[in-house]
């Protein structure tokens, strides 16, 4: 009855059936040691009963053998006896003996009392008062007749002792029994309720972990067996619709990881796709190859039926296809010679980003730009109905855009060129008209002045004077022109300080002497236009030094100072300048140094070397740090 009512119980709660088996448990507790001190109580004055009683016998015999003493002294009796009496009545009424008298006023021992302190007071203390009354000495007649009395007041106290006994005996038994059933009640609900938390707490726990492990094994198939209305049935149940969840979860997430693996793989298609084209457009931004290449990948990737990119004309007239995956258009205009073929509906007058029908396709126009205008218009066949998605859109508009900026970026490289050409024809006249063009327009003074000499032999010392100058302004002018020659052959190839070492070592061979050469630049970058600008006055200068100087030892410093400027000194311990030196007529060398410091924001100095010798210094803003270098000579040991 009691498993049923827990097994109903634990249907319903858990907690209410361990809270009911507690409650219980200390019911039974409180009972069994509720119980115990209550006997305990009632046996606790016993001993003390049972020893009064005792005394009572011991007190009885001495009053008996005090009385007997005194006979078989021939006196009569003493006051010991009446001390004893005393002693014995007091003992009669003792507390002890009172509290078990009133524990059970109608029991046993209350019976067995009352009959002793009946015998007391009727048969034994009348014959002791008679005894201790003043008179003769008592007889043995009356001396055997109070032992008989005595003999039995004693069975009577024994009597009351054995009913103490019993009664502390009963009752410490009623104790035993009561511990016992207080025990075998707790066994009996400790066991039920161990049976009752198996089948309804540990079973269905251990069915909820192995149903958790195999959820986190990833098998979201599984489902807890226990539910009910109790609290593990409720955590069954929610469980359940947890695993489900999770499940519906996990197969949401699956389709999500797919979606994102499918769009980076997209992703990663398109960045490759762009990374191809730019690689194309950037070394070939003029190649017609590269943008059909680059149109055949887009229409691979997005699924086009065909794309077109057309360049508008930088006049009027009708654009030009660059490239094209549509085969023949469906308009031609054609030049004169038949050469060139062009789309007239490649002009970007239609509205960019728009969806147009075209035939069997739609057709989409996305404008070819860059930052600062706009260069054609790609042109993008797709099936009926379709639409580029975002990602689509976006990869287009890159694409378009980078197309753009090549484009850009051509139009500019040929306009580089232009100037790069005009430029170098500038400075090409302009070096010809400070050279050779003064030495001709010289030597055709010197003709003019020649000419009248000719027929006149009066002259003829004058003419032989006119015709060696105009010999030397010749010999000056093809000095120049080799000059002229050496620099605009001069190749730039390998980095400066490559190009350095080469003319250093050059001119060390020509002119037969020691030359050293010191850079300081590791920190100090100079642009291509200074790197030639810079070779080409070093390269003067030591052409001067070679042919003038007669010198045994030369020197090349490039140093960059913290201030940032670059300092170049070309040294030499030659014969100096010398008054010869102020007339620079005929030195177009000096100018065109002079020319080429001004274009790099610098000057020249031109002196003697401290120690003899000369000193050309170049000055001009360049790099930053100066890091040390050591020297390297050439044409002699450093």
């Amino acid at each position: 009855m009691i498993r049923r009512m827990l097994g109903v119980l634990a249907r319903r709660s858990i907690l209410l059936l361990v809270g009911l088996a507690m409650t219980l448990l200390v019911l039974i507790s409180l009972g069994g040691m509720s119980s115990s001190v209550f006997v305990a109580e009632t046996v606790q004055g016993s001993a003390s009963a049972i020893n009064v009683a005792g005394s009572l016998r011991r007190l009885t015999h001495r009053i008996a053998s005090l009385v007997v003493a005194d006979a078989g002294d021939g006196q009569g009796a003493s006051p010991r006896v009446a001390e004893a009496i005393r002693s014995f009545e007091e003992q009669l009424v003792h507390p002890a003996l009172i509290r078990v008298l009133e524990r059970a006023p109608d029991g046993l021992f209350a019976a067995t009392y009352r009959g002793v302190e009946a015998s007391w007071q009727l048969s034994l203390r009348p014959r002791f008062d008679s005894i201790l009354a003043h008179g003769p000495p008592p007889t043995a007649d009356n001396i055997q007749a109070m032992l008989v009395d005595v003999d039995a007041y004693v069975d009577q106290l024994n009597t009351l002792v054995a009913v103490l006994e019993h009664d502390t005996e009963t009752r410490i038994q009623d104790l035993g029994r009561i511990l016992a059933v207080a025990i075998g009640l707790t066994l009996m609900v400790m066991a039920a309720v161990l049976v009752l938390l198996h089948r309804m707490l540990h079973q269905p726990l251990n069915d909820l972990l192995g149903k958790a492990n195999r959820i986190a094994g990833g098998d979201f198939s599984a489902r807890a067996e226990y539910t009910g209305r109790n609290e593990l049935g409720r955590v069954g149940t929610a469980f359940n619709l947890m695993a489900g969840e999770l499940s519906k979860l996990y197969r949401d997430l699956e389709a999500r990881v797919d979606a994102k693996t499918a769009e980076l793989q997209r992703s990663n298609r398109s960045l490759e796709l762009l990374y191809h084209a730019i690689a194309r457009l950037y070394h070939s931004p003029a190649a017609p190859e590269a943008y059909t290449a680059t149109l055949r990948d887009i229409e691979q990737l997005i699924g086009l039926r065909g794309s077109q990119a057309c360049i508008e004309p930088r006049h009027d007239g009708p654009a030009a296809v660059m490239a094209s995956t549509f085969g023949p258009c469906a308009e031609r205009a054609a030049d004169a010679t038949g050469a060139e073929l062009a789309c007239a509906r490649c002009r970007g007058d239609a509205r960019p980003w728009s969806y147009e029908s075209e035939g069997d396709h739609d057709l989409l126009r996305v404008p070819l730009r860059d930052s600062e205008r706009r260069y054609g218009m790609l042109r993008l066949a797709l099936a009926p109905g379709q639409r580029l998605e975002g990602w689509q859109r976006q990869l287009v508009e890159a694409l378009s855009q980078h197309i753009g900026m090549a484009l850009g970026a051509a139009r500019r490289s040929e306009q580089e060129r232009l100037l790069a050409l005009q430029e170098e024809r500038s400075v090409i006249a302009r070096e010809l008209h400070d050279s050779l063009a003064q030495a001709l327009s010289y030597m055709k003074i010197q003709v003019a002045l020649l000419q009248p000499m000719v027929g006149d032999p009066a002259r003829a010392t004058e003419a032989g004077a006119t015709l060696a100058d105009l010999r030397e302004g010749i010999n000056a002018a093809y000095r120049q022109l080799r000059e002229l020659l050496v620099s605009f052959r001069l190749k730039m190839t390998g980095d400066f300080p490559e190009l350095l070492h080469a003319a250093v070592e050059e001119y060390a061979a020509k002119g037969k002497l020691e030359l050293v050469l010191e850079t300081r630049l590791a920190d100090c970058p100079l642009g291509p236009n200074q790197e030639v600008h810079v070779l080409h006055i070093i390269r003067e200068a030591l052409s001067n030094m070679v042919r003038h100087a007669q010198a045994r030892h030369a020197w090349v410093r490039l140093n960059c100072d913290p201030g940032g400027r670059l300092t170049v000194d070309v040294e030499d311990d030659g014969v100096g300048l010398g008054e010869a030196a102020v007339d620079t007529r005929h030195h177009h060398g000096l100018a065109i140094m002079r020319e080429r410091a001004r274009s790099l924001g610098g000057s020249i100095e031109l002196g003697p070397r401290p120690g003899g010798g000369t000193r050309l210094r170049l000055r001009f803003a360049a790099g930053a740090n100066t890091v040390h270098a050591e020297p390297v000579m050439f044409g002699g040991v450093a």
